[in-house]
């Protein structure tokens, strides 16, 4: 198959800008061409986090936030063809994830991603890819996580047995056999609470490297309640997000007095132990991290500690791990372009393979 070249772009559930690569993709296998982060505005921001809660006027907002989401993904589009000096007709298609504010999977469940396709189609004369989880959920799939496939072309190397592990707000695992894609699932909270949490202490948006969370001590008893959710439990597939894991699940079971260094340190420990516990049964060789959770040392620290095997970043496997999840949703558009399965049933539970998402002409 001839080589060509998409734009992809992803926010996720931390909801801290706007990452967009630009990939060549040459008989499935993508090469990163370069990278851009567009800041999402504070009021922005503070608009999606109320989307992600019931509440009044929803409709309306999520009008504004989509139409408003279309141009700031349409001027990252920009900054990065600008940047690399490539216009925008020598682009096949953009993959456009969106931004989640509901996942609700389960009988008759649903995905919403917020993002004008149409606006995004017109500001930059570029086909655009977009609404990939909803075809899986139909198909009783969960729609989500959506990665594994890539991981599976990207990182799946023959003889190894990995674990690719995305920690971005939520947190998802790939569990790779060779070449071959045993499984894959959203093991819990990525760094949503560890985020939320230091930004209520008025300490910045996150725990830079982990050292607020490497100066505390881990609250035994609260990790033990933290851990006692019915999701960690629950046999895969599964999927989560904000809905389920927030501030006010995270309020209603901390105890009367803890210092917060150590409601820190116990939620990254959270995060490793839901993680760690998730890839017992698989037994894996390896970890290769990516998303925002890649630079959190401590965290990576205490991977390593409770799974006793080798944790790296995507990086040594070739694809720098900020730009990982971006360019999973440009070889999705390239999948979908294609007319190729963009699904994996044995990730999500639905039904059979599928060509997922909707292009939008410009």
């Amino acid at each position: 198959m001839s080589s060509e070249l998409y734009i992809g772009l992803m926010t996720g559930t931390s909801v801290d800008g706007i990452d967009a690569v630009l990939v060549r993709i040459d008989d499935n296998r993508v090469t990163l061409l370069g990278s851009h982060s567009e800041p999402i505005p504070d009021p922005v921001r503070a608009d999606i986090l109320t989307l992600c809660q019931p509440g009044n006027g929803e409709i309306d907002l999520c009008g504004s936030v989509s139409q408003t989401l279309g141009c700031l993904y349409a001027n990252a589009c920009h900054a990065l063809l600008q940047t690399r000096g490539i216009a925008a007709s020598a682009i096949r298609a953009i993959g456009c994830h969106g931004q989640t504010v509901r996942h609700r999977p389960g009988t008759q469940g649903f995905s919403l991603q917020l993002v004008c396709a149409d606006t995004l189609a017109v500001k930059t004369g570029i086909p655009v890819v977009h609404n990939f989880r909803n075809k899986d959920m139909v198909l009783g799939g969960q729609g989500a996580p959506l990665v594994p496939p890539f991981h599976r072309q990207q990182f799946g190397r023959s003889g190894e047995r990995l674990a690719v592990i995305n920690i971005g707000g939520m947190a998802n695992a790939s569990l790779l056999e060779g070449r071959t894609l045993l499984g894959g699932f959203d093991t819990g909270p990525g760094n949503v609470l560890m985020d939320d949490w230091i930004a209520r202490q008025g300490l910045g948006p996150f725990d830079r490297n982990g050292d607020w969370a490497a100066s505390g001590r881990v609250d035994p008893g609260l990790l033990s309640t933290l851990l006692s959710d019915p999701y960690f439990s629950l046999p895969p597939p599964k999927s989560t997000g904000r809905e389920h894991f927030n501030a006010q699940w995270l309020t209603s079971r901390l105890p009367a007095q803890t210092r917060p260094a150590d409601i820190q340190a116990t939620l990254a420990e959270l995060t490793a132990r839901s993680i760690a516990d998730a890839l017992a049964a698989f037994r894996p060789d390896a970890l290769l991290i990516c998303g925002g959770g890649a630079h959190n040392d401590y965290l990576l620290q205490r991977l390593h500690a409770l799974t006793d095997v080798a944790v790296n970043t995507t990086e040594k496997a070739g694809l720098h791990p900020d730009w990982v999840e971006a360019a999973a949703f440009a070889w999705l558009a390239w999948a979908r372009w294609n007319e190729k399965p963009g699904n994996a049933p044995v990730v999500t539970g639905a039904s059979r393979e599928a060509i997922l998402g909707q292009v939008t002409l410009p």
